[in-house]
């Protein structure tokens, strides 16, 4: 540990004494003309630093990219998306993406919502096969705006085996409608106390990935399509995200990045899963696909010819629906988290899993937005140092100099993954 420490340090003293004269490099894997008003250098300086990191991070593969107005300036990767096969990490390697999916999911509802399908503060339970309330506020509505910010008094991921991970694509009879009954309904085969908390609807932000499997249960009853297919028709196809899915059908297997974990001195793979709640969890994307939806939320809901979601929708789900006062760093929007700092907000979302850390934000008013994924869960504060410094490196790319790490910006970019280190944490019990 006292090792790795000192290499970090060496790291972050080489980005401060080489002050503002860092060339950046890249050989860009899709650049727009607007590349030119970010002038990428040639030098390789900057991807040495990112390959030192990733060896004393243990990290095995990264790919990231950065969008500048309505395009994309830079995507590549580093390392092996695969240690057995050898096969390298490129921006084109699909990763398992965590809590990003939070975003897609909302984009989805939303879409029927502007439909004139439902209205955000109407009861979901109208909309459902059942009805949901939490048993301590038995007259307290849950709506669509609570699950949508993490308000509807849902717990943070109850101890359950409900919820728990399945190799692969196993199919399930009865699935989603079963699996949430039994688990948010008093008296369900699975329904344990804990899965509600004892805050009132509305008072306080409990982050609830199980909110976010019950609006991807909801996207299925409004529209009456299956959610994975609903996704892939609607936002996946019109943004040319073609290598983008909730499920494993249809990806190409030999671009999938294996997550793993580092124990004892060696790489442990993990199997390809799938989380039983997934549309709060479970998509699959490449940072440049996934560089078209943030295009198109960095552009009031426009992506080349296609209109996702009106301007008017895309403020909302950037917009704090409630004050957030329950100790988390960030609040929540529709579907997005937002930090505050001095500097003006930052929008987007991280997300964490066994094997998996990634992040997409970008900061109102710059116009510069980032997409980072690795295959390494961040854990310990020191894996947190490590991503943030990466993050840092990968944002330095869209900057004719790079920016020397102070403590200040340091903390603006570790205030962004501190989820990462709590998301879907319960799942390892």
């Amino acid at each position: 540990m006292k090792y790795k420490s000192c290499l970090i340090i060496i790291i972050i003293s080489c980005l401060i004494t080489t002050g503002g004269s860092i060339n950046l490099i890249s050989t860009p894997t899709s650049v727009s003309n607007t590349a030119q008003q970010i002038q990428l250098s040639e030098s390789d300086h900057l991807d040495s630093i990112i390959t030192q990191l990733m060896a004393i991070s243990h990290i095995s593969a990264l790919s990231g990219a950065i969008v500048y107005n309505d395009s994309l300036t830079w995507a590549g990767g580093y390392g092996l998306a695969n240690r057995e096969t050898h096969s390298v990490a490129t921006a084109d390697s699909i990763y398992l993406v965590a809590s990003i999916s939070k975003t897609i999911t909302a984009t989805a509802l939303l879409q029927l919502y502007e439909q004139g399908k439902f209205k955000l503060d109407d009861d979901v339970s109208n909309y459902l096969n059942f009805s949901i309330r939490n048993p301590s506020f038995p007259t307290v509505p849950i709506t669509f705006r609570l699950l949508l910010s993490h308000h509807s008094s849902l717990s943070v991921d109850p101890d359950t085996s409900f919820t728990r991970l399945l190799p692969a694509d196993l199919p399930l009879n009865d699935y989603p409608s079963l699996f949430y009954r039994e688990l948010l309904v008093p008296g369900g085969l699975q329904y344990i106390p804990q899965v509600w908390t004892a805050t009132t609807p509305g008072s306080s932000m409990n982050y609830a990935n199980l909110g976010f499997g019950l609006l991807g249960y909801l996207v299925e009853r409004i529209s009456g399509e299956n959610f994975a297919s609903y996704c892939r028709t609607h936002i996946f196809q019109p943004l040319e995200m073609y290598n983008t899915s909730f499920t494993l059908d249809g990806l190409d297997i030999n671009r999938l990045v294996r997550p793993y974990e580092y124990y004892n001195g060696e790489y442990i793979q993990y199997m390809h899963y799938t989380l039983l709640d997934y549309p709060a969890g479970n998509l699959r994307t490449t940072v440049v696909d996934l560089s078209h939806f943030l295009i198109a939320q960095m552009n009031q809901g426009r992506y080349k010819d296609v209109q996702l979601l009106s301007p008017e929708t895309i403020e909302m789900m950037h917009t704090i629906q409630y004050q957030n006062h329950t100790g988390y760093n960030f609040n929540y929007g529709l579907g997005f988290q937002i930090w505050q700092d001095a500097s003006g907000n930052q929008i987007g979302h991280t997300g964490g899993l066994f094997g998996v850390s990634t992040t997409m934000v970008y900061r109102e008013g710059q116009n510069v937005g980032l997409i980072m994924f690795c295959n390494k869960e961040v854990v310990t504060l020191l894996d947190s140092l490590e991503f943030a410094l990466l993050i840092h490196c990968i944002h330095s790319k869209a900057q004719q100099y790079i920016n020397t790490p102070n403590r200040e910006s340091l903390q603006r970019i570790l205030l962004t993954t501190q989820l990462l280190s709590q998301d879907f944490r319960t799942l390892s019990k």
